[in-house]
Order: structure tokens, then sequence, then C-alpha cells
């Protein structure tokens, strides 16, 4: 075994790995959440191994395609509706460019902290009439919320922190008429990072 310190990455091997996280979260193997997360560690990398264990668990990316470009895309989720009754999105589940969701009398919960996204920004359009939504994000994504409530409301409970360079970005527009629709950041705890190889 050599004593010779390890050496130091550059900002180009950073960025080539968080090209690799987005692909991969672009072809469903990691969650908005575990991509967020290894995101800010790729970020904060100083030494090759912390690099490596962000990667250890992926596929080498294929030439030639694009960061999130899927390899095999499954059809994502761009319609949710709630008439007159409950339904939840929670879990891992693939969401759209674009996803509308409707609510009439009715309500759910929208869970994106396992979900996995396309890369670039995702919309998502809420109307809740005499009804209402729950959106709950992870932290480490950017999330932005436009939108009015007539004779209901609207909750945005968010950290406020900055997210990290390359980290996902949600465009959450939120209509409530009569109905309220609440928008929560709360973290999933499990441990999303490739363990440590014990050899």
């Amino acid at each position: 075994m050599s004593d010779l310190p390890e050496l130091r990455v550059s900002d180009a091997d950073r960025e080539r790995v968080v090209q690799q996280l987005q692909q991969a979260a672009g072809e469903g193997r990691l969650t908005m959440e575990e991509l967020a997360e290894r995101v800010d560690a790729a970020y904060d990398a100083r030494v090759a191994t912390d690099l490596a264990v962000l990667t250890r668990d992926l596929p080498e990316p294929v030439p030639g395609t694009l960061p999130g470009e899927p390899a095999t895309p499954k059809p994502p989720r761009r319609w949710l509706f709630s008439i007159m009754g409950g339904g939840d999105r929670t879990g891992r589940w693939r969401v759209g460019e674009r996803l509308n969701a409707i609510a009439v009398m009715g309500g759910g919960d929208i869970d994106l902290r396992e979900a996995t996204l396309p890369a670039g920004e995702v919309t998502i359009t809420l109307f809740a009439f005499m009804g209402g939504f729950d959106v709950i994000v992870p932290p480490g994504v950017e999330v932005e919320v436009s939108g009015f409530a007539f004779m209901g409301g609207r909750d945005v409970k968010l950290s406020g922190e900055q997210p990290p360079p390359g980290a996902p970005r949600i465009h959450i527009r939120a209509f409530a008429v009569m109905g309220g629709i609440d928008i929560k950041e709360k973290p999933v705890v499990r441990t999303s990072l490739p363990p440590h190889s014990s050899s």
C-alpha cells in the first residue's frame, strides 16, 4: 500500500460525477432526494474516494447519452385526480416534466421525496376546489411557488436554504378555491448512500 496522499479532485471531476448522477436519476435509478443528497456531496468532495462512493452502485454512463436521458423510459405520471374522495401519491414513482393535479371535494398527498424526476425543471400545477393537497418535498431541492387562494388557503413551509448547484428544480403552481394547499419540506429517515466496502 502506498503512503502517498490521495489526489485532490478538480471542479471538472465534480461536474462529471454530477452529470452521471443526473443521468442515473433520469433513468429512475435515484430518487429526487437521493439525487439532491449526492449532488451536494459531490460538490463537497475533496479526494477521489469522496466521489467514488457516490457512483459505486451506478452503471457507467453510456457514451453519447445526455444527462437525465432514460435508457428504457417508463411513462411518467402527468395527471392526478381526486374527485369526491382521496388519493395519495407516495413512495417511488415517476414524475413527468409537467404534472397536473385536480381535487374537487377531495384531496390527497403528493410526496416527492422518493419520486424520480426528469432532468431540468419540473412544473406541478395544483387546483383544489372545496378540497386540498399536501405536497411534500425533500431538503436540497429548489422550490418555487406561485398561484393564489380564493376563500381558501396556501401554506408554504420550506427551510429557505440555498440548494447546491445542479439540484432539482420544482415550480409549484398552486390554486385553491374554497380549499387548501400545503407545501412543506420533510426529510426521509433512511440511508441512501451505498455502504463503504469492508475489503
